[in-house]
């Protein structure tokens, strides 16, 4: 079953980052319209993404053939519902707490901490506090 938020399918949830140009390039469009390279740069994570109150916030940091790098802000209560995927997942929780259940089993994680999601485990996850997360998605 692909990954839910509440309900709504993950590829329905916000994402701020419009008009993607072409996957590698290190560069993307803003919402002001300008392009940005994240690349090379000491960039604060918890700036890159704003909360927005009952509400699931994606920006994509980097899309590649060989994985992806996103950043999430989930706002109080909000979550996504028990899901796999064929990969394993890096999740370090950048603001916030988090519940985060894998095969059944629950943890509790703060800022500043993470937990890799192992491939083709079911996990689900539920914003404790309103957090952030950066999600590290590795094909391989």
């Amino acid at each position: 079953m692909p990954p839910r938020l509440d309900g709504v399918p993950l590829s329905q949830v916000e994402d701020i980052t419009y008009n993607r140009p072409e996957r590698g390039s290190g560069k993307e469009e803003t919402m002001s319209g300008t392009t940005e390279s994240l690349v090379g740069r000491a960039i604060d994570l918890k700036e890159l993404i704003a909360y927005q109150e009952g509400s699931v916030v994606s920006r994509t940091l980097n899309d590649k053939k060989v994985g992806t790098i996103t950043l999430f802000a989930f706002g109080e209560g909000q979550g996504l519902s028990e899901h796999t995927a064929p990969y394993d997942a890096f999740v370090e929780i950048v603001d916030g707490d988090a519940d985060i259940t894998i095969a059944g089993t629950d943890h509790r994680v703060t800022a500043g901490q993470f937990i890799i999601m192992p491939a083709n485990q079911p996990h689900s996850l539920r914003a404790v506090t309103r957090f952030k997360m950066l999600l590290v998605m590795i094909r391989a």
